[in-house]
């Protein structure tokens, strides 16, 4: 009772008044806690869009909570079974009974440090300049070659090829890198710097678009996409170039160098090409546009027509003006004549007054002279052409010989040529021919040795027989022959028939020798036939 008596004079708290006071002690005491554990119970967003979960070590257990807003700017999202720090406020849940942590942020155990020097590097590289969006080249709309630089033996070249076939089959080149480890890093920027300094209209033919393409991982599998040398070489890279490395909430600083960033490597074939059946649609759609635009064209111009035509007045009124010109010029036209027949008259009249005899004795004279000029001038001429004819094809005549002497000298040349690699190509073929039939030769030997080794006539020549039935079957065991059934011994040298014996006894397995009669009579010795090679 003594004991009991000062309890009575203690505070009395109701559950909800315990509970929120343990609440508030716990937020004061506990405001802002990293926790490095393992997520335990990560089953994805619930239907709410909140994350509930569990982060455990060897020893113990805290429930964690991310709502829903937060989950949505985190970069990095929780997986189940991955070490993760996690920064947050540590709060109970008096519904029961239990203090969980309400993370604000998350990040892979052990990569802090991976991440400060991330953002140091992408400070110093973004001072330089390499990330401006001045830089950046679009990308050409329908590469004829890409380049490909990855892993030749993981998913994603497969996954581009694959997306790539189904979108618009291209040229893909695949540049073969470790994307991993030690070295890495250097092979991703040879392989940009290669693709560069490959020649316009050379033998390899000079990519179009360079795809640089990883598969996911984690900060460390992708640290080689955030060296300095990889992102420099993507910056100076002459070719678009396009960056798909890792999955879409992976970052790296190869991103911000490239002129594009595709959060997964078959999001990079997507942006490379366009759909072909689509680009089809498309050209079919424009088609059946161009021709509907083309008929409403020729609608309107059919309208204009019909308008203009009834706008212009009638036919009669426009030829009526001209209908009467013609009429007057019609009832001028006789006197015209007259007039123009009276002014011939006169002219002709005038012209025969002047045609006298010793006017026209003096124009034949000098047609005459002028005739017997142009006769000489005509024979001068034909005479110098004749003579520069001459003069030429002598000329020709003299190229003629020296040219077909020549041409009979390298006509005698390329035949002797012609006739000894003839001779020689004779002699090749011979010698094929022979070395030929001497390995057929030698094939069929040897078939004919094997042949001979595995055929069944070679047992029939140590003694055996082969016994069929009357349908020329192979009879295996005595059970199989009834009495009097006929049959066909095959020996070595020919073939015998005979007849089963109708009261033969059944046939019995012979009895074991006693075993105190020892073995007297040597295994035979299979003696191989002539000429038999080994079969191994």
């Amino acid at each position: 009772m003594a004991a009991a008596e000062p309890l009575l004079n203690a505070p009395e708290f109701t559950v909800s008044e315990l509970s929120s006071a343990l609440k508030r002690t716990v937020e004061d005491a506990y405001g802002h806690v990293r926790v490095r554990g393992e997520i335990s119970g990560f089953r994805g967003p619930h239907s709410s869009g909140h994350c509930y979960f569990a982060l455990k070590d060897e020893s113990a257990k805290i429930e964690a909570v991310i709502w829903k807003g937060v989950h949505a700017r985190m970069r990095f999202k929780p997986q189940e079974g991955l070490e993760v720090i996690a920064t947050g406020k540590l709060t109970t849940y008096p519904g029961s009974s239990k203090y969980q942590i309400v993370i604000e942020a998350i990040e892979p155990a052990g990569v802090g440090a991976l991440m400060a020097l991330m953002e140091e590097r992408k400070r110093k590289l973004a001072a330089e300049g390499l990330f401006d969006a001045a830089r950046k080249q679009l990308l050409p709309w329908l590469p004829e070659v890409i380049g490909v630089v990855t892993s030749p033996t993981g998913a994603v070249i497969r996954d581009i090829l694959h997306r790539l076939e189904d979108r618009f089959p291209r040229r893909v080149l695949v540049w073969p890198v470790k994307v991993q480890g030690e070295g890495s890093a250097e092979q991703v920027a040879a392989a940009i710097r290669g693709f560069n300094a490959l020649p316009e209209g050379g033998r390899i033919p000079r990519p179009d678009l360079l795809i640089v393409a990883r598969g996911g991982g984690s900060l460390e599998d992708l640290w080689s996409f955030n060296e300095e040398i990889v992102v420099r070489a993507a910056a100076d890279s002459m070719i678009p170039l396009i960056s798909a490395v890792g999955h879409e909430t992976d970052i790296t600083l190869i991103d911000f160098a490239a002129d594009k960033r595709a959060p997964t490597p078959t999001a990079a074939a997507e942006m490379a090409v366009p759909v072909r059946a689509e680009l089809f649609v498309e050209v079919t759609a424009l088609a059946r546009r161009t021709m509907l635009c083309w008929q409403r064209a020729q609608e309107g111009r059919r309208n204009e027509l019909r308008a203009a035509a009834r706008a212009l007045p009638a036919a009669g009124e426009l030829l009526a003006i001209p209908r009467q010109r013609l009429d007057g010029a019609g009832a001028a036209l006789p006197r015209g004549l007259k007039a123009n027949t009276h002014a011939h008259f006169r002219r002709f009249a005038a012209t025969s007054a002047k045609l006298t005899l010793r006017v026209l004795h003096a124009q034949v004279s000098h047609a005459a002279q002028r005739l017997t000029i142009d006769s000489e001038r005509l024979t001068n001429g034909a005479r110098s052409l004749v003579r520069r004819r001459r003069d030429r094809f002598a000329g020709l005549e003299v190229r003629l010989k020296a040219s077909k002497l020549s041409n009979v000298q390298a006509q005698r040349q390329s035949i002797a040529r012609d006739r000894e690699r003839a001779l020689r190509l004779a002699e090749r073929a011979r010698r094929a021919l022979v070395t030929a039939l001497q390995r057929h030769q030698a094939r069929i030997a040897h078939s004919g040795q094997l042949l001979a080794a595995l055929s069944y006539r070679s047992v029939l020549a140590r003694g055996f027989a082969l016994v069929r039935d009357e349908q020329g079957h192979p009879v295996h065991a005595a059970a199989q022959i009834g009495p009097g059934a006929r049959l066909d011994l095959e020996f070595s040298d020919g073939k015998v028939g005979a007849t089963a014996d109708a009261d033969r006894p059944a046939a019995t397995r012979p009895a074991k020798p006693a075993a105190s009669e020892p073995k007297t009579s040597a295994p035979k010795r299979v003696v191989k036939p002539a000429g038999q090679g080994s079969l191994f």
